[in-house]
């Protein structure tokens, strides 16, 4: 290969390094370093969840597509919460407590619940405002997936078994 080839090859590789190295920083941000409280007191610390994945939704209880997807978190709980997947539900701060405290009763949710009362954690989220709001932040804590509307499970389960090491 002559001289000119070789460095049209290398600076292409360099160049293919480096766009995939930003890719990789504006597809994944850093997670807030929140402490949450949920429904029954407990404090949950973000930052002590590294090491697992964590889904963060953010829901209202009159949000016909959040509704539709809790059985969607219900069973991505059941199937992978003992190999380590945290999910916390975030209702939204014009959602009225006592309306979420009556659903959660009603339904028992097994993934805590948690009041954003004055919007602090939706901000912190990206500035969230609209349900459903989806985070899959990635064992090291940063966002990995985001979705705003209604997903499918096929969407996130193949993220959340590559984070589990499946």
């Amino acid at each position: 290969m002559r001289i000119k080839q070789k460095k049209i090859i290398f600076s292409g590789i360099i160049f293919a390094l480096l766009a995939g190295i930003l890719f990789r920083f504006t597809l994944y941000s850093k997670s807030p370093n929140l402490t949450l409280t949920t429904l029954d007191g407990q404090s949950i610390a973000l930052d002590h969840l590294r090491g697992k994945p964590v889904i963060v939704t953010f829901w209202a209880t009159d949000c016909e597509s959040c509704l539709k997807e809790i059985p969607v978190f219900l069973d991505l709980y059941s199937r992978y919460h003992s190999q380590g997947l945290e999910i916390i539900g975030v209702s939204m701060y014009y959602d009225p407590p006592n309306h979420v405290v009556e659903f959660n009763k009603q339904h028992s949710l097994p993934y805590p619940i948690v009041l954003d009362i004055d919007g602090t954690i939706a901000k912190a989220f990206e500035n969230t405002r609209v349900t459903p709001t989806t985070f899959l932040l990635t064992p090291s804590g940063e966002i990995g997936w985001k979705k705003t509307g209604l997903f499918e499970l096929t969407q996130i389960q193949p993220k959340i078994e590559a984070f589990l090491g499946k």
